[in-house]
C-alpha cells in the first residue's frame, strides 16, 4: 500500500514535476515545484485553506510520484508536455496550447541566418530551445545580431548577391554584407558556428566581452549605453539557462539509465517523442550480487524491446551493453529503419542521462517496496493461478464477457492481461451479428469463433508477406482463455477451439450466490482460491474488467442509437408498427406479456406481424 505520509517525508528539496494518480491509476493532476518536498506536503496540510476543487482532487489521491529536474524552468516546460500528453482531470487552467520560443539557425542555407520560432519544423534548421521568455529570446538574437553580425534578409543567396545595394543592417554594423560579397562564404560559416557554440552553451567569451563594454561605457560616462550592456547580459544569462526537456533533434529517442543496490536494480526510462519528453517509466530487477550495471544494463534492453512494439530511432544508455552491434542490428530489422544505441560522453545528451540516474536511484529509494508489492499483486498472482491450476508459464491471459438487455444490441468485450497487468491496447469489443435474441452461449460462440479465425487468417497473411506478427492485431493468442461463467461457457469456448484445432487452456470465473468472484473452474473441477489471496483479488479484477468494457459498449451503442427500441430487431416491425404497438400497449413489458391474440387485434399489426413479435419473446 502506499502510504502518503510516509512517502511525504521522503520528498527531496529539489525542483521537479508531481503526478497526483486516483484509485484507477490515472493522472489528475500534474503541477511543477521549485521544492518538490514543500509543494507536495502542501496538498496533505489540514489547515491549509485550499480551494474546493483542490479539496476533491486532494480527496480522490491515491499516490503521487515525481520526476526531478534541475531547474523550475525545466520543471515548467516538462510540466506543459505531460499536461498536453496525459489531460488530466484537474489541469482546467493549463489546458492551453501555449507554445514556447526556439531560436532558428537556417544552416541548410549557404548564408544561414539566426531567427525566432514557435515551433519546431522538420525543415533542417537547427533549433534551440525552447525557452520561457520570448523577450529574452528577441533581445538574445539581437545581440547575435550586433556581436556576429548575421543577416536577417529573405534573399536567396548566393543567388541575389550584388543585384540590391545592402540594408540598414550593414549600415548599422549588424550584418557583415554577403549580399555584396563583403564577406566569404568560409568567414561567414565561422562566424555561424560560433554563434551555435554561444547557443550551444559556451557564453564565457560574450559574457566577458559585454561586462568590458558595460565597464568601458560606464568608464566613459555612457550610462544609458552601459545599461543597455546590462540588460544584455541579465538576456543571456536567462537565455543560458537551457532546456533539457526539449530536444532539437525532434528525434524520438529513449534515454535510460539505472540506480543498483545489493540484488535489485530500478531501471529509469524517458521517452522523447517528437523532440518533447513525454513520460517515464521504471522497472524493477532482481539478480545477482555479482552481477554488473553493464550486465543489468544489456539484460534490460533485451527484455524490454523484445516485448515493445514502438522503437525508438535513438536507445541513449548510461552505461555500455554487451553485443551493441548484434543489439542494433536485431532492433534495426524489427523497426526497418536504422536504430543506434549510444552512450553520451558529453554535451546535452550526458544531460538527459544524468536527469533519468537521478530519478533511477530516487526511486530505488522510495519504491523498492512499492515496486515489490506491485509485483506481489501481479506477477506473484500469476504465479499463484499457474500454481492453482497446473498451468506453467502463463503469461497473456484474455478474458470474454457478453452484454446485453433482453438481446437488445448485443455485445462482447475481450480484455487482455500480461503478466497480471490490463494491456489495453490489445482490448477488442464485438457487436453480435448472427444472434437473434437474449442466447449468451451463442453468442460467446460467435464472438470466440470471430477472434480466432481472424487471428489464424491474419498470422497467415502476415507470415506469406514475411511481416512481424507482434503487429498484428488478433496474431497474439493466449495462454489462459478466461470465461464469465461456469462449466457452459467453458465448454463453448472448448467446442470452438477445437473446431478450430487450437490448443488453448479455459478456466471458468466462476461467482457464488452474492455475486462475488469464488474459484475457477477448470477440466471439469471447480478450484477454489484460498481466502485473500492475490490470485483470487487479480481474477476479480479480470472478471470486473471485462464486465466494465462489455457494458462501457453497450451504453455506448444506446447512446448513439438512443431512439432505437427493441422492437426494431423484430423483423417486419418498422416504424409504423412499432409505435402502434407502442400506442397500444403503452410499454415494452406488455408487449413481452402479450398473447398472440392480443397482439393480432392492434391496429395496423398484420397475422405475421404479430406472430414474429410473438416468437421473439417467447424462443
Amino acid at each position: 500500500m502506499f502510504d502518503i505520509q510516509e512517502e511525504l517525508k521522503k520528498l527531496p528539496a529539489k525542483p521537479g514535476v508531481y503526478l497526483m494518480h486516483n484509485e484507477k491509476d490515472e493522472i489528475i493532476y500534474v503541477g511543477k515545484a521549485i521544492i518538490l518536498k514543500n509543494r507536495v506536503r502542501q496538498y496533505f496540510q489540514s489547515s491549509r485553506n485550499l480551494s474546493p476543487k483542490i479539496k476533491r482532487m486532494v480527496s480522490q489521491i491515491k499516490y503521487f510520484e515525481y520526476i526531478i529536474t534541475d531547474s523550475e524552468l525545466e520543471a515548467l516546460v516538462l510540466e506543459c508536455n505531460l499536461i498536453k500528453e496525459h489531460n488530466p482531470k484537474y489541469n482546467t487552467m493549463l489546458k492551453d496550447d501555449k507554445s514556447y520560443p526556439y531560436i532558428k539557425v537556417t544552416v541548410q542555407e549557404a548564408y544561414p541566418r539566426v531567427m525566432f520560432a514557435r515551433r519546431m519544423k522538420r525543415d533542417k534548421s537547427k533549433y534551440f530551445g525552447p525557452y520561457t521568455s520570448a523577450g529574452a529570446v528577441k533581445d538574445t538574437i539581437d545581440l547575435i545580431q550586433k556581436i556576429y553580425q548575421i543577416r536577417t534578409c529573405n534573399r536567396n543567396l548566393p543567388r541575389d548577391i550584388g543585384k540590391e545595394r545592402p540594408c540598414l543592417y550593414y549600415q548599422m554594423k549588424q550584418c557583415k554584407g554577403p549580399c555584396q560579397s563583403y564577406i566569404s562564404q568560409e568567414e561567414y560559416q565561422k562566424s555561424v558556428q560560433d554563434v551555435m557554440k554561444f547557443l550551444n552553451g559556451d557564453y564565457k567569451e560574450v559574457l566577458h566581452y559585454l561586462e568590458k563594454k558595460m565597464q568601458e561605457a560606464a568608464a566613459e560616462m555612457e550610462f544609458e549605453q552601459a545599461a543597455e550592456y546590462r540588460d544584455l547580459i541579465k538576456s543571456v544569462e536567462h537565455i543560458s539557462n537551457k532546456q533539457k526537456i526539449n530536444s532539437a533533434g525532434l528525434e524520438d529517442r529513449d534515454i535510460i539509465a539505472l540506480a543498483k543496490a545489493q540484488t535489485e536494480s530500478v531501471v529509469a526510462v524517458f521517452f522523447v517523442r517528437d523532440g518533447k519528453l513525454l513520460g517515464r517509466e521504471h522497472f524493477h530487477m532482481k539478480h545477482s550480487l555479482e552481477t554488473s550495471r553493464t550486465e543489468v544494463m544489456t539484460e534490460f534492453v533485451k527484455q524490454f524491446y523484445a516485448g515493445t512494439p514502438y522503437l525508438p530511432r535513438e536507445i541513449l544508455l548510461e552505461c555500455e551493453i554487451e553485443e551493441k552491434e548484434v543489439m542494433e542490428q536485431c532492433l534495426t530489422a524489427k523497426k526497418g529503419m536504422k536504430v543506434r544505441i549510444l552512450v553520451p560522453q558529453r554535451g546535452q545528451k550526458v544531460k538527459l542521462i544524468d536527469m533519468a540516474r537521478r530519478n533511477a536511484v530516487n526511486l530505488l529509494r522510495m519504491d523498492s517496496e512499492k515496486i515489490r508489492l506491485e509485483e506481489k499483486r501481479t506477477i506473484g498472482a500469476v504465479k499463484e493461478i499457474e500454481q492453482l491450476i497446473g498451468i506453467p508459464d502463463l503469461k497473456r491471459m484474455e478474458a470474454f464477457d457478453i452484454s446485453n438487455i433482453s438481446g437488445f444490441q448485443t455485445v462482447a468485450s475481450m480484455v487482455v492481461y500480461e503478466n497480471g497487468k490490463p494491456k489495453k491496447r490489445d482490448y477488442r469489443k464485438f457487436k453480435i451479428q448472427s444472434v437473434q435474441g437474449p442466447d449468451d452461449y451463442k453468442s460467446m460462440e460467435e464472438v470466440l469463433t470471430r477472434r480466432f479465425r481472424h487471428g489464424q487468417k491474419e498470422i497467415e497473411q502476415m507470415q506469406k508477406k514475411n511481416l512481424d506478427l507482434e503487429f498484428g492485431s488478433f496474431t497474439k493468442f493466449p495462454d489462459l482463455l478466461l470465461m464469465d461463467g461456469g462449466k457452459g461457457q467453458v465448454n463453448v469456448a472448448k467446442r470452438v477451439l477445437e473446431e478450430l484445432h487450437l490448443d488453448i487452456p479455459v478456466c471458468g470465473m466462476v461467482k457464488d450466490d452474492n455475486h462475488r468472484t469464488r474459484g475457477l473452474y477448470y477440466e471439469n473441477e471447480e478450484i477454489l482460491f484460498p481466502p485473500k489471496s492475490e490470485a483470487f483479488r487479480l481474477i476479480t479484477r479480470i472478471q470486473d474488467e471485462a464486465h466494465r468494457f462489455a457494458i462501457e459498449y453497450h451504453r455506448e451503442l444506446r447512446g448513439k442509437t438512443s431512439v432505437h427500441s427493441v422492437l426494431d430487431d423484430i423483423p417486419g416491425i418498422g416504424p409504423k408498427r412499432r409505435k402502434a404497438l407502442m400506442k397500444h400497449f403503452k410499454d415494452i413489458d406488455r408487449i413481452k406479456k402479450a398473447s398472440l391474440e392480443e397482439l393480432e387485434c392492434v391496429e395496423g399489426i398484420t397475422k405475421n406481424a404479430a406472430k414474429e413479435v410473438y416468437l421473439f419473446f417467447h424462443n
